[in-house]
């Protein structure tokens, strides 16, 4: 297989790297807080390895609120979004073998070589070779993989909120999903489980402990069933504000599960305060941040991320560690761009906290096993979709998403390729 690969694709037509004879629908980025669906080129085969992918799902998720808010850099107008997506292969380049024309596949958010030290050890998050931001590179230290659909920081590859788009190193990049796992149920392998799996896992949530989750989005409800899946006797999930209602949503699932809503506590009492009192004045022995450093909770980070003097805010991190028993561990999924301040490394260091970052879920790690779990009806992702809606509504749902839309979820986004819904998925919304 070629070791190149060529990034900077993130709107066919305008790159020049399209089939401008062909057009198709995609939704794209155009400022802050604004997206459009537009026509425009089809992909083409460009690197042997590329396989071109039919899409006949797609979705939106939490971290796309970060490129709808412009909280990621270099954002570029017109760039295609979306990152998690399957399809139907419609053709494939001369270097692939492991899947052929007409296969039904499910892609890998991240984009990943296959050879590199990283890929090798089946950590495809951090692929040296596909991602060419420089500025990515010397804000982390190191090589990420690049991403579909999340600027020209991840590499700026056209994203699968499309009818189309082109996977590099398919081979690698695409799972293939059998006859009994429908596009509903197989479309969130592309991260939403594998990113809660991973929380859970890279945490260190084991038989018998308490597990506090902050934010009950769709990889917060995830996470809380998977903590429990993997042997947990109590999970709290917490949340507030515009998402409060997602409370009740995850709890009417997770019957066993407790909740906390931030936004109405006794006055005098915070978060960490409220987690002591219910886990014996200790805390919980797990806390996992599935939220994400943009959302802000008081006026100093607020004016400090408007300003430019920070990317982050530190105030969920705080709260974890402040909230989990000595010797507790804290990991972090939900997105963090880059510097935060006022950060409480004393508590960290002078309690014993051990605090993962998570990283961008290996997603190739895990969607084998994960893979297995739907099939044996152990893990439900039909659990956290609510609505079905139309790539061309896009624009609309883009809103009512941003705006936490009281019952909506995670939804899925048909094409006119997609089958009809399957049983027990939602059925078609009109907007």
């Amino acid at each position: 297989m070629s070791t190149s690969i060529t990034t900077d694709v993130s709107n066919y037509g305008a790159q020049g790297y399209g089939d401008q004879s062909h057009k198709m629908k995609a939704l794209t980025w155009q400022g802050k807080n604004s997206v459009k669906v537009v026509e425009t080129a089809r992909p083409t085969i460009i690197d042997e390895g590329d396989v071109i992918l039919k899409v006949t799902g797609s979705t939106i998720c939490g971290s796309d609120l970060h490129l709808f808010h412009e909280a990621i850099p270099d954002l570029q107008k017109g760039d295609i979004l979306g990152h998690e997506f399957c399809g139907i292969i419609a053709s494939v380049g001369p270097a692939v073998k492991k899947v052929k024309v007409g296969d039904r596949a499910v892609a890998s958010f991240q984009i990943a070589c296959g050879q590199c030290y990283y890929c090798k050890k089946k950590l495809s998050s951090m692929c040296e070779r596909t991602n060419s931001s420089e500025e990515a590179s010397e804000l982390y230290g190191r090589r990420t993989a690049g991403m579909f659909g999340y600027s020209h920081f991840t590499g700026g590859f056209a994203g699968g909120q499309a009818e189309y788009v082109r996977v590099p190193y398919g081979d690698v990049n695409l799972l293939q999903l059998p006859d009994d796992v429908p596009d509903e149920k197989g479309l969130y392998l592309s991260d939403v489980l594998a990113t809660s799996w991973n929380a859970v896992v890279d945490t260190g949530v084991e038989e018998g402990d308490t597990v506090a989750i902050w934010g009950a989005g769709p990889v917060g409800q995830m996470a809380a069933e998977f903590s429990f899946f993997n042997g947990a006797n109590r999970v709290i999930l917490i949340d507030g504000g515009l998402g409060k209602w997602r409370l009740d949503f995850v709890k009417k699932i997770l019957p066993k599960l407790e909740t906390i809503e931030y936004t109405n506590l006794p006055k005098g009492e915070s978060v960490s305060s409220t987690l002591k009192k219910m886990c014996d004045g200790r805390g919980p022995d797990v806390a996992i941040e599935c939220a994400a450093g943009e959302y802000t909770k008081g006026w100093a980070h607020y004016f400090e991320r408007l300003l430019g003097m920070e990317t982050d805010t530190s105030e969920l991190l705080n709260e974890m560690i402040t909230s989990v028993r000595g010797f507790g561990r804290c990991g972090v999924t939900g997105v963090y761009a880059g510097y935060c301040n006022h950060f409480n490394i004393g508590s960290l260091m002078e309690t014993g906290i051990h605090l993962a970052g998570n990283g961008q879920a290996p997603v190739q790690k895990y969607w084998n096993d994960l893979l297995k779990y739907i099939q044996q009806g152990k893990i439900h992702p039909l659990h956290m979709v609510t609505h079905r809606f139309k790539l061309e509504d896009m624009e609309k749902v883009y809103d009512l998403f941003n705006q936490r839309d009281p019952g909506m979820q995670k939804v899925f986004i048909q094409t006119k390729f997609s089958a009809p819904p399957e049983p027990g998925a939602p059925a078609l919304s009109v907007l």
